[in-house]
């Protein structure tokens, strides 16, 4: 996120001339200026009330290397000014200019801090004041030093979006996004969030030394990152926001609270900016894939408006080649218009899917710019989603970027699209093995020297690809794919920023309660560290004999539904429009596609358990829907109890569809004492809606 160097009404910076002062009256950063020269580093960082045990008061607080050589905090640097600055989201802080000993790098050092919130946001600028151009590689934003012995000996690391705990020591990977280092007996801990892209992330915990490092992946990584400087040129990595806190038992509880609340009024998500958010979308992909046509899809379109779906996507199959991007005159004879129209006549939202970077050999554009393409270590031409050449992979360093950009904006645009599925590898494949497979060798593109500086480059292209559409259609929703992104179920804060959602699996039944059971836990794992509306989780059919279990556990993530809707029997019809009408009612009242916790007592979903997820209004109080399910548990029923909700207020919980009136109690009540559901089935599952009276 871009920041300005003006003065805020509140500033959360001070400082003298050998110390700045980080406080927002919840956390404080003291940082220990050069005087002439010296080091620069933390020396105590902590929640503002109470201890906190885990760092030392030496730290080298940022650490990469150029031409090999590593700069870090513990080396000599020499201050040459500090300034306030702010973002367009409430952040508010410093940042501080340094010169190297040896006089080569200018180093800019970003903090911001936001109201309320323990949290501080860092981002590094490196500018090469050498004569020549230089090689920036393991770019670590936050480097800590941790106490001894006990704080690496007994601390959980909790890893993959903060839900799987292990001991140290831990080197991360591309799904840590959010990971939390916390030590239960002294009920402290830190939280690591990383805002760099996809493989290119990077935070380590106790590796090879007691250290917290985050930033961006190193030279002997799978992914490295690498990026080429010339002289007077600067670099501007991505954001690490840190937390730390005590007095919490349990690191699922700022997970909950904190974590979340930065990430929906702070970070500068995409899905935040939208006004309205999707609550029920259609999409063709299964069980029709390529197969489909304009009857075909004009007959799902009406059954999907029957069920009142809010949004109708057509998936791939539209296209007479990838890279062209040239309607199938056969299957659609008069193009796609009529379709669209057809689909906004009915009520609902025209989507479309797109592969972002990729082209078929014989598509024209291919046969009129091979240069724009991906190039394997042999210089041939690469097609690195799969492993055949029926395809070639796009290099968004070259001219492909204008191209894609006038296909998409053309599509967006004529068609009235209100979502883009932008699918398909640009940097690295999910179904693809070895690091040679990945990136791009070319090296006659301009944006990218080698294979590893393209990995970097690519990724931020396609960013500047989406803010581009979003200028000119703000209301587009961008569902980026785990494909896109370059692994399984990948999703991260870099694409948040960028894109709304993010296409997060393909999940087949039968038996249906298993894909309810992977659903549900695909939601729990990665939320609420990553917005639950973000979250696309295909497949599950609107015609399974199960179907309402599909909608009730999807409730916790973003609805969508697959699946052949001319198949449902009139009273099915009816019963989705009731289940259509409720989610959106519930977002008209208590905006619950912008919150999810969990719910208190119950953890992942896995068979024979119980779990479930409340999706309360945590600015409002209003109250909220919560999903509660039975997963071949034998017990028949189980205490109930919600969080968030105002202590002294009465809320009333009625169950969902029917309206029945469940139970009313004080918000203090439902927290502490809570109330019964009995599920006599060995699969099923409840949604409640609460509210306040």
């Amino acid at each position: 996120m871009s920041t300005s160097f003006v003065k805020a009404q509140q500033s959360y910076a001070k400082w003298t001339t050998d110390e700045l002062v980080l406080n927002n009256g919840f956390v404080q950063r003291n940082i220990k200026l050069p005087v002439l020269s010296g080091s620069f580093g933390t020396t105590t960082y902590k929640p503002v009330v109470g201890e906190f045990k885990y760092f030392e008061k030496v730290n080298p607080e940022f650490q990469f290397e150029v031409n090999d050589k590593v700069y870090a905090g513990t080396n000599n640097w020499t201050l040459t000014g500090i300034q306030k600055i702010t973002d367009t989201k409430q952040g508010d802080g410093v940042a501080v200019k340094l010169l190297s000993e040896d006089k080569q790098i200018e180093l800019t050092i970003k903090y911001l801090l936001y109201p309320n919130l323990p949290v501080i946001r860092k981002n590094l600028v490196i500018k090469n004041l050498s004569n020549k151009s230089v090689s920036l590689e393991s770019v670590d934003v936050e480097k800590f030093n941790i106490t001894g012995y006990f704080a690496t000996t007994f601390s959980w690391i909790c890893h993959d979006y903060g839900r799987r705990r292990s001991i140290g020591p831990y080197d991360g990977n591309m799904q840590d996004a959010l990971l939390t280092v916390h030590n239960s007996d002294w009920q402290q801990g830190v939280v690591i969030g990383n805002e760099a892209a996809g493989v290119i992330k990077h935070t380590s915990v106790f590796w090879q030394e007691p250290t917290i490092c985050s930033g961006l992946t190193h030279k002997d990584a799978q992914f490295p990152f690498r990026k080429y400087l010339q002289q007077g040129e600067s670099f501007e990595s991505p954001q690490v926001f840190t937390m730390v806190y005590n007095n919490h038992k349990d690191p699922d509880e700022i997970l909950n609270t904190a974590v979340p609340d930065f990430v929906r009024k702070h970070l500068g998500t995409r899905l935040s900016e939208l006004s309205q958010k999707p609550t029920f979308v259609y999409n063709t992909w299964i069980p029709f894939r390529k197969d489909i046509n304009e009857k075909l899809v004009m007959e799902l379109a009406k059954a999907a408006a029957d069920a009142s779906m809010k949004e109708f996507v057509i998936d791939d199959g539209w296209n007479d080649n990838y890279g062209d991007w040239i309607i199938d005159k056969k299957k659609f004879p008069n193009g796609l218009k009529p379709v669209f129209d057809y689909i906004k006549s009915l009520g609902m939202k025209p989507g479309l899917w797109v592969s972002v970077g990729s082209a078929s050999p014989d598509s024209k554009v291919y046969q009129e710019h091979p240069e724009w393409f991906v190039l394997d270590e042999n210089q041939q031409p690469a097609n690195l989603h799969e492993n055949d050449l029926k395809m070639r992979t796009a290099c968004f360093s070259t001219g492909w970027y204008d191209y894609i950009k006038n296909v998409l904006m053309k599509l967006s645009l004529e068609y009235g699209l209100e979502y883009l599925k932008l699918d398909f590898t640009v940097v690295t494949s999910p179904y693809r093995f070895g690091h040679k497979n990945t990136g791009c060798y070319a090296t006659n593109h301009a944006n990218h020297k080698d294979q590893h500086e393209s990995f970097y480059v690519n990724y931020e292209r396609v960013w500047k690809l989406f803010d581009e559409l979003h200028a000119t259609k703000p209301t587009l929703f961008i569902d980026c794919t785990f494909e896109t992104m370059g692994g399984l179920q990948l999703i991260d804060y870099a694409m948040l920023k960028h894109a709304e959602g993010n296409w997060l699996s393909n999940f087949y039944g039968p038996p249906q309660e298993n894909v309810d059971l992977r659903v549900r836990n695909m939601a729990w794992w990665r939320s609420p560290a990553i917005p639950a509306t973000a979250l696309v989780i295909g497949n599950p059919e609107m015609q399974d004999t199960g179907w309402e279990m599909h909608i009730k556990s999807l409730a916790g993530a973003l609805p969508i539904m697959l699946g052949d809707p001319r198949k449902l029997s009139a009273p099915d019809f009816k019963k989705y429009r009731t289940y259509a009408d409720w989610l959106q009612l519930m977002e008209n009242k208590h905006q619950i596609m912008s919150y999810r916790q969990d719910l208190a007592g119950l953890g992942e979903p896995k068979e024979g358990q119980w779990d479930g997820f409340q999706r309360i209004n945590t600015e409002t109080k209003s109250g909220g829907i919560i999903g509660i399910f039975k997963h071949g548990s034998l017990e028949s029923e189980r205490q109930i109890f919600i969080t968030s909700l105002q202590p002294d207020k009465t809320y009333l919980v009625k169950q969902a569809i029917s309206g029945k009136k469940i139970i009313q109690m004080t918000g203090s009540q439902l927290s502490s004492i809570g109330f019964k559901v009995k599920i006599n089935e060995k699969y099923n599952g409840e949604l409640f809606e609460v509210i306040k009276q």
